[in-house]
C-alpha cells in the first residue's frame, strides 16, 4: 500500500464496492444471477478493503482480508456481528458460482444475497462517514 493516502484508498475502494453493488442489482434485474452473486460479494469485499486501507492492513488472499475484518472489526463489536455469517455466505455462493460446473442459483437466493450486499455496504459507509468525523 505504500504510496498511497489511505483515506484515498479507502475512498477508491469503496467506490469499487458501490460499483459492484450496482451491478449486482443491475444483473438481478436482468436475470443474470450467477452474475449477481459474484458481484454482490465483490461489493462486501471491496468494502471490507476499504475500511482495512485506513489501518494499513495489506492482504492479497480473500481468506486474509475477511479474517483481518472479522479481528479488528466484528469482534470488536465496531461492526455488527450480524454482518459475519453475511460474509461467509457471500463467500460461499460466490465460490459456488464462479467454481462449479453446472451450479444453479435461484431468483430468490441471488435477491436475498444482494439485499445482505446492500445491508453490508451500508454499515460500512456509516462507519466509514463516522470514523471521517
Amino acid at each position: 500500500m505504500s504510496g498511497y493516502d489511505p483515506k484515498d484508498l479507502s475512498a477508491f475502494r469503496m467506490e469499487k464496492a458501490e460499483e459492484c453493488l450496482k451491478s449486482a442489482q443491475e444483473n438481478l434485474k436482468l436475470e443474470g444471477y450467477l452474475t449477481a452473486a459474484n458481484r454482490s460479494y465483490y461489493a462486501i469485499f471491496h468494502a471490507m478493503r476499504a475500511v482495512l486501507a485506513l489501518d494499513g492492513s495489506v492482504s492479497r488472499k480473500h481468506s486474509g482480508i475477511i479474517s483481518e475484518f472479522r479481528r479488528l472489526y466484528i469482534k470488536t463489536g465496531i461492526i455488527d456481528k450480524e454482518m459475519s455469517p453475511i460474509i461467509d455466505e457471500a463467500f460461499d455462493i460466490r465460490t459456488d458460482c464462479d467454481y462449479l460446473d453446472f451450479f444453479v442459483i435461484s431468483k430468490e437466493d441471488v435477491a436475498e444475497q444482494v439485499k445482505n450486499a446492500e445491508k453490508f455496504v451500508e454499515a460500512i459507509r456509516s462507519y466509514l462517514q463516522r470514523r471521517s468525523q
